[in-house]
């Protein structure tokens, strides 16, 4: 079978892979044109460019994949099947339909759940505990195709939306193998997708990616997870923007009626767990326990923020100007003490 490739970032890598492993016939790759990157602003070639070429496979790079050319480029490379992985672009119809068994692709959510550019990354700040892989049919409408096989996998405990991208890119070139081995034998079965039962999962930016710390521990963490490491959950200290990486809901333990526990280094991480009551090292009064101000900033507790019911410790932050690194490399820095507010 010969298969015309369409993607951009790492993700779809593994999937551009398998396929020749599989003894698939690329035929071609069409993929994002060089972009600026890095403090020099020099043109990058995309992760899927970068691999392509080492696979000798032949690359185009459209600005728009549309227009007559563009056609007559993909038309004369005899491809049978479309395979798509975020590629970048929503592709019209008489770009799908060139190849005579159509355009698939493989989306990272359980479809009809979480159509949309960045179903990983909200998975994970909604708090679900599953998702998977959907390989459908491309339709004109958004993720809306046909589901043509489809793997669940679970979110594990603190796991970011990172380390998920990169465990569902695996997990996606082994589904779309699955789907294309059973396309070429004839015995693909295609199931409608139950559009009422849709959610949708946008593009996440900037604006998206601020820490809204009235929200429970829980949920913050889950923002702060979801939004690593692209484009990076923040919040303002003082006026400057900080990035704030591995979270770890703190519930109040130990206190009383009156106080907010916080907890003490490893030893207590260890013996809360996750979502666990911590030992009580300091007592905050509930009034002054505002969402957003620093409870714990010292090597023993860390880096420890209120939020609207319980508190969130940091592991790891990115201030202004400066690379990722441990919260407690912050603290001793002086970077950040008690009683000063993130909002």
């Amino acid at each position: 079978m010969n298969i015309l490739f369409w993607g951009t970032p790492e993700f779809a890598v593994p999937s551009l892979l398998a396929l020749g492993d599989e003894g698939f016939d690329v035929v071609g790759v069409v993929t994002q044109p060089d972009r600026p990157a890095g403090r020099g602003r020099r043109l990058r070639p995309s992760p899927v460019k970068e691999v392509a070429l080492e696979q000798g496979y032949p690359v185009l790079t459209p600005e728009r994949p549309r227009g007559p050319e563009f056609l007559d480029e993909i038309r004369a490379l005899a491809p049978d099947l479309s395979v798509v992985v975020a590629y970048g672009h929503i592709l019209k119809p008489e770009v799908l339909d060139v190849p005579p068994l159509g355009s698939i692709n493989v989306h990272a959510s359980l479809l009809p759940e979480l159509r949309g550019a960045a179903p990983t990354n909200w998975a994970i700040v909604r708090g679900y505990e599953r998702t998977g892989i959907t390989i459908i049919r491309m339709v004109e409408a958004m993720d809306a195709g046909p589901i043509l096989h489809q793997v669940e996998e679970p979110i594990l405990e603190g796991e970011t939306a990172s380390e998920l991208t990169v465990r569902l890119s695996q997990v996606g070139a082994e589904a779309l193998v699955e789907a294309v081995v059973l396309m070429a034998a004839g015995s693909i079965q295609e199931v409608e997708q139950d559009h009422a039962a849709a959610t949708f999962a946008p593009k996440v930016d900037r604006a998206t990616a601020r820490i809204t710390w009235q929200r429970a521990a829980v949920e913050v963490a889950n923002h702060i997870r979801g939004m690593d490491a692209v484009p990076g959950a923040w919040s303002e200290l003082d006026g400057a923007p900080v990035k704030l990486f591995r979270p770890e809901p703190v519930r109040p333990g130990g206190a009383g009626p009156d106080g907010v526990g916080v907890a003490g280094g490893a030893r207590g991480r260890a013996a809360a767990g996750s979502n666990g009551d911590d030992p009580t090292l300091e007592r905050i009064s509930p009034e002054d326990a505002v969402p957003g101000l620093v409870l714990a900033a010292d090597a023993k507790q860390g880096l420890v923020i209120a939020a609207g019911e319980g508190a969130v410790r940091i592991g790891e932050v990115q201030p202004p100007g400066a690379r990722r690194m441990e919260a407690e490399a912050w603290i001793r820095g002086r970077g950040v003490e008690v009683g000063r507010r993130f909002v």
